[in-house]
């Protein structure tokens, strides 16, 4: 008696990958959809082999809010609930991370409360297929350590060491997208009204109380988080940013491709720059808005060489204003303290990047948008730092 034994073949997703993934053409997309489409079997596969591609990614030093702000700008918002759903189903595999590891995870809870109906299987499949193409794609990045607990022993109110929980991280996450939408609106009274409700919520939600209450004692040594500095105008977004984080005794830096600076700081600095840069960009945001409506009523249309310059000058002068406040606040038992401090963030920051270059701005040059843009900063309301502890 004789038999046969028939070799297994490459999976449907192998077959579909092999076509899709490692080829740009939108005929090898929709040949690699058609397969996947036709194979309801392969779904389990497809979707645990999405989930391999975001645990490698986090090996390459990605996180969630990153991976979101690339494929949302690249792809558009469909993808993203994708890949919050692979995210969301790869966490509880993933090793034990820290607290801003955590409120990157629950800003996906709002993505996927927003999630459309899911299209007809060929549709969904390509979704996945150009989605799962990116994240192949996409480069190592510096690794961030987590941050060390504060020393303080403050609670928040989900019981965890620290100054802010999710929460906290979600209603970041809403003030920025109000503000994108406020930017991309043609309707100045539909963009006031978004700025509006930006500046509501950083109202309701404390945040100028929240910088005041960052004066918890700083961990051993400094940490780093990336914070999304989107276009347009995304030059002068970093220079502002930058100007925050030196006020604060970090370092920043930006990668302009990925739409993202890194500020390396201690804890306690780094909570305040985040926060203290969304305060600033949603007030600057209002003021651009308001200043644009008083051009338009002097027969001016709306320019991108105003916002542009209005934004420059705006990072300039609240830059400068940052760092005298914080000169003011330097007293001499606290020069030993800040000199320590500053060779630690010096030396994180140099680990993390050893070779970076200096970048001009470019494309300020309206008088208008300038001078409204420093006289914007010179009403901007920022609290004063509160005072490091000396020791």
């Amino acid at each position: 008696m004789s038999s046969s034994d028939t070799p297994t073949g490459p999976s449907t997703v192998d077959r579909a990958f092999r076509t899709a993934l490692y080829d740009s053409a939108d005929a090898s997309l929709d040949t690699g959809a058609s397969l996947l489409a036709a194979d309801p079997a392969a779904d389990a596969e497809l979707a645990r082999r999405g989930e391999e591609f975001v645990a490698a990614l986090w090996g390459r030093g990605w996180q969630p809010a990153d991976v979101v702000r690339v494929v949302r700008r690249e792809l558009g918002d469909a993808p993203v609930c994708l890949l919050a759903e692979l995210i969301r189903a790869q966490a509880p595999r993933d090793r034990v991370r820290g607290r801003r590891w955590r409120d990157q995870l629950a800003q996906l809870d709002e993505v996927l409360a927003e999630a459309p109906p899911r299209p007809d299987r060929f549709s969904h499949a390509t979704a996945v297929l150009e989605l799962y193409r990116l994240l192949l794609r996409l480069p190592a990045l510096e690794p961030l350590q987590d941050a060390p607990p504060h020393r303080s022993g403050r609670t928040n109110t989900s019981g965890a060491s620290g100054v802010s929980g999710g929460s906290g991280g979600r209603m970041l996450a809403r003030i920025r997208a109000l503000l994108a939408k406020a930017e991309a609106t043609g309707f100045p009274e539909e963009a006031e009204a978004l700025s509006a409700k930006a500046q509501e919520l950083m109202a309701k939600h404390s945040v100028d109380e929240a910088l005041l209450d960052a004066a918890a004692p700083a961990p051993d040594a400094p940490g780093a988080c990336r914070i999304g500095v989107e276009p347009p105008y995304e030059q002068a977004k970093a220079v502002l940013l930058d100007a925050v984080a030196s006020a604060n005794h970090c370092r920043a830096v930006w990668n302009e491709p990925f739409c993202f600076s890194t500020v390396v700081g201690f804890e306690a600095d780094l909570e305040v720059v985040e926060l203290l840069y969304t305060s600033l960009l949603v007030q600057a945001q209002s003021a651009m808005t308001r200043a644009e409506a008083a051009q338009r009523a002097g027969g001016r249309k709306r320019t991108k060489t105003f916002r542009q310059s209005f934004l420059a000058a705006y990072a300039h002068r609240v830059g400068t204003r940052l760092a005298e406040a914080a000169g003011s606040q330097v007293t001499d038992d606290l020069l030993p303290v800040l000199a320590s401090r500053e060779v630690a963030v010096t030396a994180a920051a140099d680990r993390l990047f050893p070779d970076t270059v200096s970048t001009r701005l470019r494309g300020v040059s309206d008088e208008a948008g300038w001078t409204e843009g420093a006289r914007a900063a010179d009403r901007a309301q920022m609290r004063s730092r509160p005072r490091l502890p000396s020791e």
